[in-house]
């Protein structure tokens, strides 16, 4: 139940403006209430504080007033817009985009009250290690990466991350330290302020959790404890942490009965994602200041990922190519339904990429994989705006598949025995093993077979 603002009431912000309707009551935390509200008809949110958390945050009104002069990182914050106050109301409040009713909490999926496929979840993924990537590059940081603040469509993977009040100069000492479970083991201990490196600590556990659906630090000592009070969570979380799949470290092992999200999910992703999540909860921990894993990392790993995804012909359930893992062996058996699985076409694409990776990246054409400036200029990496190739299926024989030229330039295709054919844009090559396609920028070259 409301208790700060008066539904119906009109307030002001800040700065000479429109007047703001208040609306309805969204939902209230510890910090204060949400409202939506309605400015010249434009639908908006406006959170206002209770006094008590004035009182807790002395600098909340400075960050405000920062974050509105300074502007979004991007359009996935909902940041304060303008600071509101009211005639006879205690405090103040902030203006910010209204989340569209489309998107849903972490809380939601954890729960699975939303199962999106893995498609979405690493697209997700990467939006989120996009959008920190761009607020630590102003010398921000976030300081409470956790379930809370994030929101998702689980149809698209679009993402939207609230709470903006959160975010300070990096290494500034306030009231906000972070959510427990979320927060760097250095931070549980009390050596620490939160800052870019203590960011990137929660976000490999909020990823970890999208992805597994477990907490990366909670295997057999947890399931031992016999109360889980703040001295169990300190050493839990804090002095003594240990990843549920430390190569080097069994001590802390997911347990079946117990941990089985963690079991089941683990094995399924590739090897280059395990690779960084154990670098991220083993040299991360020790290491905070350069073993973390660095928002750009994760970016490009979950596009790779992306990328690596197809169906099983049998069950249709979404697997992943793992080069590493096949080596010419076979592609293996889906998780799902344990039969064999059978690759369909994948195209590697080389050149210089430092901004998404480096080296050679392999997609899977599956039969609605669209490829985008970011795979095939290395000047546009993560632009995902507008497709620059589609698979397609041959309208007389439906046994072929192409790859059609959805952009403004031609390409030059050359086949395994060295015809040369040009492919004009709104036409379409044959997907035929050891085909080469020269983009301009970069080359790709078609595999079929396995390996």
């Amino acid at each position: 139940m409301n208790q700060l603002l008066t539904l119906g009431t009109t307030l002001q912000s800040q700065s000479p403006g429109p007047a703001i309707a208040v609306e309805r009551f969204l939902g209230s935390g510890g910090q204060g209430e949400v409202y939506a509200v309605s400015v010249h008809g434009q639908p908006m949110a406006l959170k206002w504080f209770f006094p008590h958390y004035l009182r807790q945050d002395p600098r909340l009104r400075e960050r405000l007033e920062r974050a509105v002069q300074s502007g979004p990182p991007s359009d996935r914050f909902l940041w304060p817009l303008e600071l509101v106050e009211a005639d006879g109301v205690p405090g103040f409040g902030y203006l910010m985009p209204l989340r569209e009713e489309r998107f849903r909490g972490m809380v939601d999926l954890v729960t699975r009250r939303v199962t999106p496929s893995l498609w979405v979840l690493a697209t997700i993924g990467f939006e989120l290690a996009h959008s920190y990537l761009q607020l630590h590059a102003r010398g921000l940081c976030y300081r409470d990466i956790s379930f809370g603040n994030v929101f998702f469509d689980p149809a698209t993977g679009e993402t939207r991350i609230c709470d903006n009040d959160n975010v300070d100069i990096d290494g500034q000492a306030g009231a906000i330290g972070g959510t427990p479970r979320f927060m760097a083991p250095e931070l549980v201990r009390g050596e620490a302020t939160p800052s870019t490196a203590t960011d990137l600590f929660s976000l490999a556990v909020l990823l970890f959790y999208l992805l597994m659906n477990h907490h990366p630090l909670e295997g057999r000592q947890e399931a031992a404890l016999h109360c889980f009070d703040l001295p169990a969570m300190t050493r839990l979380y804090g002095t003594h942490p240990v990843f549920i799949f430390d190569p080097a470290d069994e001590s802390n092992r997911p347990l079946p009965g117990y941990h089985d999200n963690a079991l089941a999910f683990w094995p399924i992703y590739p090897q280059f994602l395990r690779d960084l999540f154990t670098r991220a909860f083993t040299d991360g921990i020790r290491d905070p200041d350069h073993g973390r894993v660095r928002e750009s990392e994760w970016r490009a790993a979950l596009v790779r990922l992306r990328d690596a995804i197809f169906p099983c012909s049998h069950c249709g359930a979404e697997n992943f190519y793992d080069g590493r893992r096949l080596q010419g062996a076979g592609a293996g058996v889906c998780w799902s339904c344990g039969q064999g699985l059978r690759l369909p076409p994948r195209i590697r694409i080389g050149g210089p990429r430092p901004a998404a990776g480096g080296g050679m990246a392999t997609v899977v054409l599956n039969h609605n994989t669209r490829l985008f400036p970011h795979h095939v200029d290395p000047e546009r990496a993560f632009d995902f705006q507008d497709p620059v190739a589609a698979v397609v299926q041959h309208p007389q024989d439906p046994r072929i598949w192409g790859l059609r030229n959805l952009g403004t330039e031609p390409w030059v295709a050359t086949t395994a025995a060295g015809a040369v054919h040009p492919v004009p844009p709104g036409r379409s090559i044959t997907l035929a093993e050891g085909t080469r396609i020269h983009f301009g920028a970069c080359e790709g070259t078609i595999r079929l077979a396995h390996g």
